[in-house]
């Protein structure tokens, strides 16, 4: 193409391409005019929210969708969407808008987004009688009554025959304290519309206010003629009443009310202050105790009852009420108001002599006056409750006054001490009637923690579950130790064990007799007394599998991350151990380890010490180790991602390198190492890769058994792991419809791969692990027949 004509013909396109998303974005609308007409309003927001996308500055798309959105019932979307168009729309066409816009914040209340609209609206469009009705009402409710009057007094211009007009117009007066042309106003609503029912409820509330108790009481009954059960017209009848002195018609009348709304927390609390003055208190009480089982955060019910409770002589009941009401005062405006009354009247009735209580929580008491601190701390925290009749003024501890909270009414403290040189602890405590305790505590030294014992050998399982290896009578027991203090004694079934007296955190062994036992107990005591025992159940079901199998004593390692703190979380790797652990029911495992939600630290102290430990102490002939869970692939390294790894620090991420170099120390005694690595590609420098697909080998083949290996697995991904794993489930399922003695991972390697070439993922990747000793054996999984 002449190069001149490039540019006129990338335009040509770029204007056939336009009118074409034009052409779609009409469509779309068209299609949404339709579904409105319908009545399929989700349906409708989805056509014009697709001609938005392809034509994102035309106002009668937003318009429509507002539309749709608001007949759907949401109507934050609609206003937004009402804005939005308001941008695309010429500003004399913009009234309509701001009106829309306005009128659903002012459904939504959000009355300051409604009244900012409508202020617009009203500029734009200075006879929009709407507009200026709205805005009325909008600035009554954020009690803007001068503005309320200017927008309303507009309104009346605009149309002069509307009694809302005039009845929004009373209720501004009435709000500016004008009651006068406050009811001049619901005059006017009420000749323009005889029986508007809420103009002659404010009329009646106005002249009540007014002191014009007849006129009122006219009014009432013109009410009560349209609606006889109406709350408004009955309450206000009632307050009539009550200023006549007529308790019973009022009480009537607040009767009739909860005959018909039974749950009104409000009527009840009006009946019980008629009650109350009526002098009928049992009455008010029963009452108040309707209107607290309602509203518990009532704080008026709670001083009103208690009055009445003084009134029937029940002091107690009257306590209690005034304490509620003290509770309540921190959050509650109107409680704050009356708790000086209810405080006077409280602390009379309260008034005793017996002192407060005392009681430590922590540190650990020795006995009722002395208190047990660890010895190498010089500051501690010591926490307690003080108990009392009464509320408390202050605690001190050591003569400075410390902070309290209530809880179950128990003063709760903390304190943090220095205890350098201190023989004692003071602690006192005085409550609002100057009665006083006060209680020195004699320290004593020493650290509180029991021992904690771990099993080296035989490896004991999470439950505390050993599996043996031979059907020895003797049975030899390695473990280690981890406390704060020198350990006193160990012993293991009664028999001493041996360990380095004068060593914190020692290893200790012993041989001891298990001869028709199911079970052993290590008992630990540390120089101060503190004492662990723990018991070992004794699992014999696995003691053929090594004696018969020609891979030993074979371990599996499953390590499970699911719950990440930085990437996202998975539900895979629980499912896939769990599959893998169903699969592997049927073959000859001596022991199973499952670590969940290692950080990098637990992987690099598990590998690099544990479980080359456990392997040594335990004589491991094989061992497979399965990682599930998030992996990366980064410059030709595989890395599997601890929990606490961070997304853009490479150094918090778990070098499976690390690994190859753990095991490296572990013992000669294990002869096949196997690692799965369901997650990434493990990397050159991790391994060896096979050049053709691996040759099944037969486990009658002693050299495949008796010969080193030293393989690894890995799914051969370069991202994160996927929740569904192709390459767990085509594994698992070698193994679960395997139907002979044994099966090399050689075969399943051959039925993964095939598996996973099929859905189209990358080849899994097997070979030999780098600097490892391998003399051509392979990993068996034995039939357990």
């Amino acid at each position: 193409m002449n190069r001149f004509l490039k540019p006129a013909f990338l335009m040509f396109f770029a204007l056939i391409t336009i009118l074409a998303q034009g052409q779609n974005a009409k469509r779309y609308h068209k299609t949404g005019l339709d579904f409105i007409k319908a009545g399929s309003y989700v349906d409708a927001i989805d056509q014009f929210s697709r001609a938005i996308d392809l034509d994102p500055k035309n106002a009668t798309h937003y318009i429509q969708r507002a539309i749709a959105y608001e007949r759907e019932g949401n109507k934050k979307m609609s206003a937004e969407d009402y804005d939005r168009a308001i941008i695309f729309t010429k500003e004399k066409q913009q009234g309509e808008l701001y009106y829309n816009s306005g009128g659903l914040y002012y459904d939504l209340g959000d009355y300051e987004k409604a009244r900012q609209q409508l202020e617009k609206a009203t500029l734009l469009n200075k006879k929009h009688l709407q507009s200026f009705q709205v805005l009325a009402r909008t600035l009554i409710k954020l009690a803007q009554f001068e503005a309320a009057n200017k927008a309303i007094s507009t309104a009346i211009k605009l149309d002069k025959r509307s009694a809302e007009n005039f009845y929004y117009q009373g209720l501004i007066h009435e709000g500016l304290q004008d009651y006068v042309n406050a009811e001049a106003s619901f005059a006017k609503a009420l000749s323009a519309r005889r029986n508007y029912l809420d103009a002659l409820l404010s009329m009646a509330k106005t002249k009540i206010t007014l002191n014009k108790t007849g006129d009122a009481d006219a009014t009432i009954r013109q009410a009560l003629a349209i609606d006889p059960r109406n709350k408004t017209a009955l309450y206000l009848r009632s307050t009539l009443s009550v200023k006549r002195l007529e308790y019973l018609n009022a009480i009537n009348d607040i009767s009739t009310i909860l005959a018909v709304s039974p749950e009104d927390e409000e009527m009840y609390f009006v009946r019980g202050l008629y009650y109350q003055e009526f002098k009928q208190h049992q009455n008010a009480i029963n009452d108040f105790n309707k209107v607290l089982a309602l509203n518990p955060s009532n704080a008026e019910a709670y001083y009103r009852r208690g009055w009445s409770h003084e009134e029937t002589q029940n002091f107690a009941a009257a306590m209690k009420d005034y304490e509620s009401l003290a509770s309540l005062a921190e959050h509650n405006i109107q409680a704050g108001r009356l708790l000086e009354n209810a405080r006077k009247r409280l602390f009379e009735l309260s008034r005793e002599q017996r002192p407060p209580e005392i009681f430590i929580l922590e540190p650990n008491q020795k006995d009722k006056y002395a208190l047990e601190l660890p010895l190498q701390k010089n500051e501690i925290t010591i926490r307690g409750k003080v108990k009392d009749e009464s509320p408390i003024k202050f605690v001190k501890v050591n003569g400075a006054e410390v902070p309290f909270n209530m809880e179950n009414e128990m003063a709760v403290f903390t304190a943090t001490i220095q205890t350098i040189n201190s023989e004692s602890i003071n602690v006192s405590a005085v409550d609002v009637y100057d009665n006083v305790q006060s209680v020195d505590y004699t320290i004593f030294r020493t650290e509180i923690n029991p021992p904690q014992v771990f099993l080296i050998a035989p490896y004991a399982s999470d439950n505390n579950e050993v599996y043996l290896s031979s059907n020895d009578p003797r049975l030899y027991v390695e473990g280690r130790i981890q406390d704060e203090s020198l350990m006193k004694s160990i012993f293991i079934e009664g028999a001493t064990a041996s360990y380095k007296v004068n060593d914190l955190n020692p290893q200790f062994s012993a041989t001891i007799d298990i001869l028709n036992k199911n079970r052993f107990t290590v008992r630990a005591t540390d120089a101060y007394g503190n004492e662990t025992v723990k018991t070992f159940s004794i699992n014999r079901e696995s003691l053929a599998f090594a004696e018969d199998s020609p891979m030993g004593k074979t371990w599996v390692v499953f390590i499970e991350n699911s719950n990440y703190r930085t990437f996202a979380s998975l539900d895979g790797p629980a499912s896939d151990v769990t599959l893998m652990k169903s699969a592997l029911a049927n073959y000859k495992i001596h022991n199973l380890i499952h670590k969940k939600d290692m950080t990098k630290e637990d992987l690099e102290k598990f590998f690099s010490i544990e479980l080359r430990d456990l392997t040594r102490s335990n004589q491991v002939n094989s061992v497979m180790i399965w990682y599930a869970g998030h992996g990366k692939f980064i410059n030709d390294t595989g890395y599997w991602i601890p929990i606490d790894a961070r997304r853009d620090d490479e150094f918090t991420y778990y070098n499976i390198n690390a690994l190859r170099a753990s095991m490296q120390t572990y013992p000669k005694t294990l002869t096949h190492t196997l690692v799965i690595t369901d997650a990434c590609e493990s990397g050159p420098t991790f391994y060896q890769a096979m050049r053709a697909s691996p040759q099944e080998k037969s486990c009658d083949d002693w050299t495949a058994t008796r010969f080193r290996s030293s393989q690894v697995l890995s799914s051969a991904g370069y991202e994160m792991a996927a929740d569904r794993s192709q390459f767990t489930r085509t594994f698992a399922n070698s193994l679960l419809n395997n139907t002979t003695s044994c099966i090399p991972i050689d075969k399943i390697v051959n039925q993964v791969t095939i598996a996973v070439e099929q859905t189209g993922l990358q080849r899994p990747k097997f070979g030999k692990i780098s600097g490892l000793e391998d003399e051509g054996g392979t990993f068996f999984f034995v039939s357990k027949e």
